[in-house]
């Protein structure tokens, strides 16, 4: 099937020079404490399988047109990510996947565009870059804190549970996605009714008194709350919301961190061809991928897509390509993706996971917009301060 699309490709997009792709793949890793599931350690290669699957396929059309595609990867310290960045930049490589929080995507993305390098953001949700924060040479893959929530805020309305309650933990990034889903709820018609702290006190999440001092906190945490028809958890650390569904005081659906979880992918979707590229991805590294492998996978397949539609590896040419109506990618989730051009944020579809299934999608049916129902997730244009793509 993927042979029988790279020769209609190829004779939608005629004689094309030979073009020789080389990009990089920058994992900046971090000293965390264990998830709270052995089941969650992430893989020695998480991000960096995607890129070599991304090869292949985009090997499988430039063999077609001429065109070759390399990708160097790199996994460091954040001490020593400016470091990995000049090497990267030195080789010549202009074209960058970086897998770093917020503070070295934006460090190393602005040290990118003084070589006029291109970025495309793996991991970060961070909603000001999208916004007064933004680069104009980032593009993110990325959906951002606004568009998960925003996906979880507009299944929890069709399924008319209008009443949450919110409990979000106590570091930055949970902070910052409880703040999302506020406004999710105020953009889609839902009601806070309660919204609550659960501190984060340190310590480990895997000791053999975890669950049972969880079970003792949190019936006593969500006790006396007023009515509410579902619990939305805002814990991006990872602390307590997975221990939700079944230590609520008054039991109740739980979306967002636990539960019901948003997700860009995930191994056991199926639906729009998925089925294949979980085949090739398994028969590659021996697992089933993660939303880092799929985001990683994405941006490189962005770049290739560019890459034949413009027979040229220039940064520039294909960024202005990329965020041009004349772009759209297959994504194996029911619809092509593409770009908002007034800050680089890819549109997609978000799935929603409950662990084991993809239990929905988001855009939700009836969710309308003059554009397109997925800028109804996140930022749309009037809400970004983003100028950098004026």
């Amino acid at each position: 099937m993927y042979m029988i699309a790279s020769f209609a490709l190829l004779l939608s997009v005629g004689a094309a020079a030979a073009v020789d792709v080389k990009a990089a793949v920058l994992r900046v890793d971090y000293s965390v404490l264990l998830p709270i599931s052995r089941y969650d350690l992430p893989p020695p290669d998480l991000g960096l399988a995607g890129a070599a699957l991304a090869d292949e396929d985009n090997g499988t059309t430039g063999s077609f047109l001429g065109h070759t595609y390399e990708t160097v990867m790199r996994t460091v310290s954040p001490e020593d990510s400016d470091s990995a960045l000049d090497t990267i930049l030195a080789e010549g490589i202009r074209l960058i996947v970086v897998i770093a929080r917020k503070d070295d995507l934006v460090r190393l993305t602005d040290k990118a565009a003084k070589s006029e390098a291109l970025v495309f953001n793996a991991v970060t949700p961070d909603n000001d870059l999208r916004s007064d924060s933004c680069r104009a040479n980032l593009l993110h893959i990325a959906p951002s804190h606004g568009m998960m929530a925003d996906a979880v805020a507009q299944f929890a309305i069709w399924k008319n549970w209008r009443k949450w309650f919110l409990i979000s933990g106590t570091n930055p990034q949970d902070i910052a996605l409880a703040d999302a889903f506020r406004k999710a709820a105020l953009k889609f018609g839902a009601k806070i009714t309660e919204d609550r702290s659960f501190e984060d006190t340190g310590g480990s999440r895997r000791t053999d008194s975890g669950h049972v001092l969880v079970q003792r906190q949190l019936p006593a945490f969500t006790q006396d709350a007023d009515a509410h028809d579902v619990v939305i958890a805002a814990d991006e650390t990872d602390f307590f919301a997975r221990y939700l569904s079944y230590h609520l005081w008054t039991p109740r659906p739980v979306m967002g961190s636990g539960g019901l979880v948003p997700k860009t992918f995930h191994g056991a979707h199926e639906a729009w061809g998925a089925t294949q590229f979980h085949t090739r991805f398994e028969a590659l590294t021996g697992r089933y991928i993660m939303p880092e492998d799929y985001n990683v996978w994405l941006a490189l397949r962005v770049i290739g897509e560019a890459v034949t539609r413009t027979s040229t590896a220039d940064p520039q040419t294909l960024k202005d390509y990329v965020i041009s109506d004349a772009f759209e990618l297959a994504a194996f989730k029911g619809q092509k993706v593409t770009f908002r051009n007034w800050n680089g944020q890819m549109r997609q579809p978000i799935l929603l996971h409950d662990g084991s299934i993809t239990v929905s999608v988001s855009p939700q049916e009836g969710f309308l917009h003059q554009r397109s129902p997925l800028d109804t997730l996140g930022l749309d244009q009037p809400e970004s301060t983003c100028t950098a793509f004026e």
